[in-house]
């Protein structure tokens, strides 16, 4: 096996993220199948946002990626693919699902992207967070129609989430994933990213936005109300962490300089101890 594919390993990498907290909590397995999905996305979204490498190079790069899992659903050798291949044969992880985060990197290495309409948006989102989701959910345990429910509202609020956090540093590297309705509707003239986001009427347009990921986020808390079947404090203390993101982000605003709010530690382990209190 790959040495960076073992459980000390992955545990490491995902050590520094804001995952982690959740995800120590589960049992070895699901942690382990979680740790391995965790540095699936990482490898991939890796190529997608290397800005060192060619266009050309980084899409090898994926449709390698896509080789061997087509390799390892297929019962020969998963070179790569590896990383994730216990986790596939214990949780029964669709094929499709890790198809669809490649193809939302491989959209990131194609083109920058820069103010996509709405529907383009929509289904970014769901590849490289709906969908890992999906995979997410099958680990946890949940049934399937609950599952796909709340991968769908709680991929889609994290990812605009990060989207509406991360405007400048997107910006900055050529891309703006704020939709063109949006920016259209707030008067904003299509120049260039960096001068896009400076106008201080990107404002209401990110306003827009987030009153998109809080209607998911009440979704998602909705349906996670319910108490449906599965182990579920980690998708509870994701909701929970990163719609206070959201809104402290909402209370600096979008205009002009901005502040990135980060996520602080301490507040999500003691998110998980209420959660873990309350479950």
């Amino acid at each position: 096996m790959n040495p960076d594919a073992t459980p000390a390993a992955l545990q490491q990498q995902v050590s520094g993220s804001s995952f982690y907290a959740g995800m120590r909590v589960l049992p070895k397995a699901e942690r382990e199948a979680m740790y391995a999905i965790y540095g699936f996305c990482r490898l991939v979204d890796d190529i997608a946002d290397d800005q060192q490498g060619d266009r050309e190079g980084r899409a090898r790069a994926l449709d390698a990626w896509r080789g061997d899992l087509d390799s390892l659903y297929a019962g020969g050798p998963p070179g790569r693919a590896a990383l994730v291949a216990e986790a596939v044969k214990q949780f029964k992880l669709d094929r499709a699902d890790f198809e669809a985060v490649i193809d939302g990197m491989a959209t990131d290495v194609d083109h920058d992207v820069r103010w996509p309409p709405m529907a383009e948006l929509d289904l970014y989102c769901d590849r490289v967070a709906s969908a890992v989701g999906r995979l997410s959910v099958r680990i946890f345990g949940m049934d399937e129609a609950p599952g796909i429910e709340l991968a769908y509202h709680l991929g889609r609020a994290l990812q605009l989430t990060n989207i509406l956090r991360d405007v400048d540093e997107d910006a900055g590297i050529g891309r703006v994933y704020l939709p063109a309705e949006e920016i259209a509707a707030a008067g904003i003239p299509f120049t260039t990213p960096v001068e896009v986001v400076s106008d201080p009427r990107i404002d209401a347009a990110c306003r827009a936005v987030a009153a998109t990921a809080h209607d998911h986020y009440r979704k998602a808390h909705a349906l996670l109300a319910t108490r449906p079947r599965g182990h579920l404090i980690a998708p509870r203390l994701m909701e929970a962490a990163y719609a206070k993101v959201l809104k402290q982000t909402e209370a600096i605003g979008w205009k002009p300089p901005r502040r990135r709010v980060k996520v602080s530690k301490l507040a999500l382990l003691l998110t998980v101890a209420r959660l873990w209190l309350t479950r």
